[in-house]
């Protein structure tokens, strides 16, 4: 073979070969994340790859002239260079909580099970008459700040005569965050009952939404805490107990996921360190304790754009290119590792439906037409919930009911308050309990 073609051949081999080594030295340094569940913000993992990479590169040049003997550290530098992208922190690794709403002041309460939360009161306005027992709001998430949506939302029914109070769950939003094992579906539902007990007003009504009737839904099944409750509005549950959680069976009818434009600002997970963080918590690689990005560094980081098409998820297909702003970049805030933690202790929970069955707070189930929920997540709740006096299926709507769309707003508020009144509902009750096989085979 002539000799101008065996140069640029053994050009691109070793090319190749620089390339090989780089990919696999990323490898074992990913490998040895996992391993180490990052600790010492990966550095650990980085010192063992360099100087694995090191050791290889000096074995490799052994034999070779002195200046060859430098070509096998160049993938080495390279592959440190890469992998040191995720050992160095870009925000700052203490919380940095948003900044207070102009529209309704931010209080702090010390709860008595340690939690201190951030807490938004909007007293009764409007013409209507004041209801004179307190409404609570439970956002979902979860370990999500309250938008800015829900916020005109929650002044929506202050201004129908509600006193109502709104907190953001430990370690969302404003709320101080708490130990990383504190986490747990259960410190949620004790933090409703002592905030319940904070108001001092007896018996609320509450209104639990996604993540947040997901902790109403188990509070109710606790006779202790459903003591403090008045009225509960369970809408669009997500999964109440471990069982529930594998259940894969049919959801709403099409969301706007995969058909909205893609959500624009930045992103954290287009910065090695937070994507390769957040990757592998998402695959349960890494634990929400890890040692590579601490809490608080994970909050600050994470933005709206990392939800990606979750917030299309919220809609129904029609609204796709339509879909609100839900939040403002300064309001906003999600806790990614925490949220995690507490959907995993929802998912090695014990059935829950032993407890529900001795439920007897008045509840209303609320679903929605396009909902990105999983059908039997929400009629788990009706079946065996006995206290579930009517279901309200909203049409035109997505998971996230109230969304300053077209009469959207008003009717869910309509169906809230006609339940929390008990006045006749102004939607058919529906389904009921024996309308459930039907309504999963064809509300879909």
């Amino acid at each position: 073979m002539p000799l101008s073609v065996i140069r640029p051949l053994r050009f691109v081999g070793r090319l190749l070969a620089s390339a090989a080594a780089v990919v696999g030295l990323v490898a074992l340094f990913l490998a040895l994340i996992v391993a180490t569940d990052g600790a010492g913000s990966g550095f650990l993992a980085w010192s063992v790859t360099l100087g694995a990479g090191l050791a290889a590169a000096l074995w490799r040049g052994r034999r070779r002239p002195w200046r060859g003997r430098l070509v096998p550290f160049l993938p080495v530098l390279a592959a440190a260079a890469l992998t040191l992208s995720v050992c160095v922190p870009t925000v700052p690794t203490t919380r940095r909580y948003p900044p207070g709403l102009a529209s309704v002041a931010t209080e702090h309460w010390s709860l008595s099970t340690g939690s201190r939360v951030a807490v938004y009161h909007y007293p009764p306005a409007g013409k209507s008459p004041r209801q004179r027992i307190p409404l609570v709001y439970l956002n979902g998430g979860p370990v999500r700040g309250i938008s800015v949506l829900d916020h005109r939302f929650l002044r929506r029914l202050a201004g129908q005569g509600y006193d109502v109070y709104a907190y953001e769950q430990a370690g969302g939003g404003r709320s101080d965050l708490l130990p990383m094992d504190q986490y747990s579906i259960t410190r949620s539902v004790q933090d409703l009952g002592a905030f319940v007990d904070k108001l001092g007003r007896g018996p609320a009504d509450v209104l639990g939404f996604s993540a947040g009737a997901v902790v109403l839904t188990r509070a109710l099944a606790d006779p202790a805490t459903a003591a403090r409750f008045h009225r509960a509005v369970i809408a669009e549950p997500g999964p109440m107990d471990g069982p529930t959680a594998r259940i894969s069976g049919p959801k709403g009818r099409p969301s706007a996921r995969g058909l909205a434009p893609a959500m624009t600002g930045p992103r954290s997970t287009h910065v090695p360190r937070y994507a390769v963080a957040f990757g592998l918590m998402r695959l349960g690689l890494l634990s929400p304790d890890n040692g590579l990005v601490g809490q608080a560094e994970g909050d600050n980081a994470f933005t709206a754009a990392d939800l990606g098409s979750d917030t299309a998820s919220g809609y129904c297909a029609r609204d796709a290119h339509r879909i609100p702003v839900e939040d403002t970049a300064d309001n906003f805030s999600f806790s990614a590792a925490a949220s995690l933690r507490i959907q995993q202790t929802v998912k090695d929970s014990p059935s829950l439906a032993p407890r529900l069955r001795n439920s007897r707070t008045p509840a209303m189930l609320m679903i929605a037409e396009c909902s990105s929920q999983v059908r039997q997540w929400e009629t788990a709740v009706l079946a065996n919930d006995p206290a579930v006096q009517r279901t309200q299926y909203l049409p035109g709507v997505g998971h996230h009911m109230w969304n300053g769309l077209d009469d959207n707003d008003r009717r869910a508020a309509a169906v809230i308050t006609a339940f929390l009144r008990d006045e006749p509902a102004p939607l058919p009750d529906y389904p009921t309990r024996a309308d459930i096989p039907v309504f999963l085979r064809e509300h879909r």
